[in-house]
């Protein structure tokens, strides 16, 4: 199995801020998902991946080579989806077409035409007159269109009313069913990972916590609700994080086997999502209602 990209030991400081020693793999074939909380850095390393910034130091490789030695090789390969506007908004969404089109061997017109008829995209409407999910529809139109190998998508599903997200989840997933394409998904909005992302990459305060197969996290994190009086000094240490109230606590606990050792006859059981993971891995045990 090999990585569409491959992150060795990159660092890049913004003045207090820095992700550090970055190192992990996007594997080809699948859809990894980017998660962690505001400021963690996410956006960060898809600009490095993107070369739209460059690391301090370390290595990004993207499909075998150094991104730097065939950077316009290899950008035709991936399509950009962000939930910022990256169009010029005086032209039209028809004009915006033709100013892309050229940049990429493998445009397919035909696939352009027919995301825009899906997306109901209007051709003579400008740029600048499209609501934020139109944007982000057009900008998703334009990489399904040049036949990239992989999609980087930030925040795609900001924007987007239930409906439209669950269709482009559908899309994505149909994307993906040929196994040499792969996609980054970037998100605060987990349920959109629990329903297609084969792998998570959690990013927090500039550091990978983990770079996981969804399902191995189902075997790893449980998720305990009970009584405050099985809380003790030992206990707490078994928990990644604790949430208390006047009426119990739920936690999380790194190690599913220990957890269910402890608390299966004497607490609720769970299995965590993806957001509950993330909430109490942040959050700690800094956290009382």
């Amino acid at each position: 199995m090999s990585d569409c990209i491959r992150l060795e030991h990159v660092h890049k400081s913004y003045g207090s801020f820095a992700v550090q020693d970055i190192s992990l793999g996007i594997k080809e074939g699948y859809i990894t998902g980017l998660i962690g909380p505001n400021g963690a850095g996410k956006t960060t390393l898809i600009q490095m991946i993107m070369g739209m910034v460059r690391p301090d130091r370390g290595d990004i490789q993207l499909f075998g080579g150094q991104n730097k030695e065939q950077e316009s090789a290899v950008k035709e390969r991936i399509g950009y989806v962000s939930d910022e506007n990256i169009y010029y908004e005086q032209l039209t969404v028809k004009q915006m077409k033709k100013v892309i089109a050229p940049f990429y061997s493998r445009w397919d017109e035909d696939t352009y035409v027919k995301y825009q008829e899906l997306f109901r995209l209007s051709p003579g409407k400008k740029i600048k007159d499209l609501s934020k999910g139109m944007k982000i529809k057009f900008s998703l139109a334009i990489a399904l269109s040049h036949g990239a190998d992989l999609l980087i998508m930030d925040e795609p599903t900001s924007g987007l009313d239930p409906v439209f997200r669950r269709e482009l989840l559908d899309l994505l997933t149909e994307h993906i069913q040929d196994e040499k394409k792969s996609i980054l998904f970037s998100t605060h909005n987990t349920t959109d990972l629990d329903r297609i992302a084969d792998y998570i990459v959690f990013v927090n305060d500039g550091r990978v916590v983990f770079s996981e197969m969804k399902e191995a996290l189902a075997e790893k994190y449980l998720l305990v609700k009970g009584g405050k009086e099985l809380l003790d000094r030992d206990t707490r240490r078994l928990f990644v994080g604790i949430r208390e109230s006047a009426h119990g606590f739920e936690g999380l606990m790194g190690n599913r086997a220990e957890g269910e050792r402890y608390f299966k006859d004497t607490a609720i059981c769970e299995t965590p999502t993806l957001e509950e993971i993330m909430y109490f891995s942040v959050k700690g045990s800094d956290l009382r209602v």
